[in-house]
């Protein structure tokens, strides 16, 4: 939970990150100058807390803020998590170790729970310039909370997910059933046959014990249709299970 000092200071800093410092004369790349050493982090249940590494490869000084949220990226939720340090300043080529620490919660026991790490990036203004305009840049992964009671190898699920192609109101539509305890973070998902074939990059992610359904265009329903997806492990590595079918639901 944060302190209302430190909510005060949280706030204070995204005021200064979004502050406009000038005209529009010069407007920075969206690419973030900022890295984090992971795509994801895994925080078991019995772990009081895990670690990242924020680097600065740029050739400027920044503010860094960081903080963990939901993923509906609010900021009045409590979450069972706290970043510290939660607000720091990065030199050129520097950088810092940033713990992520787990809170009391009652938390579900039989499936994983999804939170979001954030690093915010604000740029040092530079008093002898002038018409800059300075972007608060923002960087997000995603945070698991895994119970220790869940030992299985997720990779080792995916087998486990059930296509099937569904129509609604003469709209067709693929679906998935994920019946297991774990988030599935997709890549890429390909539907093919008959001489048909849809690709989705970047897809929705199936959330444990629930189903997730992706819109289909110029997809007709047919028997023999089978679906090929990536999906990111643990270690942010990319996993490519063998095609699977897709069963036809009137």
């Amino acid at each position: 939970m944060q302190s209302p000092k430190t909510s005060s200071i949280y706030a204070k800093a995204r005021t200064a990150g979004l502050l406009v410092l000038g005209l529009f004369a010069q407007i920075p790349s969206s690419q973030a100058a900022l890295s984090i050493n992971g795509t994801r982090v895994v925080v078991t249940s019995d772990q009081r807390s895990a670690a990242l590494i924020v680097s600065n490869p740029s050739q400027q000084t920044y503010a860094v803020q960081t903080w963990v949220n939901t993923e509906s990226d609010d900021t009045t939720t409590a979450v069972p998590f706290m970043a510290s340090p939660p607000l720091f300043r990065l030199d050129p080529g520097k950088e810092q170790q940033v713990q992520i620490n787990r809170l009391p919660n009652d938390l579900p026991t039989d499936r994983e729970s999804l939170f979001f790490f954030n690093v915010q990036e604000i740029p040092q203004a530079d008093s002898t310039e002038t018409n800059v305009l300075n972007i608060a840049l923002r960087t997000r992964i995603k945070v698991f909370h895994r119970p220790v009671q869940l030992k299985e190898n997720p990779s080792l699920r995916l087998k486990d997910l059930r296509w099937s192609l569904r129509q609604v109101d003469g709209q067709a539509y693929l679906a998935v059933a994920n019946p297991s305890p774990f988030h599935v973070s997709f890549l890429r998902i390909e539907v093919s046959g008959k001489g048909q074939r849809q690709v989705f990059n970047s897809p929705a992610m199936a959330y444990p014990m629930s189903s997730q359904t992706y819109k289909l265009e110029g997809i007709k329903p047919a028997t023999d249709l089978q679906v090929s997806f990536s999906a990111v492990d643990d270690y942010g590595a990319r996993i490519s299970p063998a095609p699977m079918a897709i069963e036809l639901h009137p």
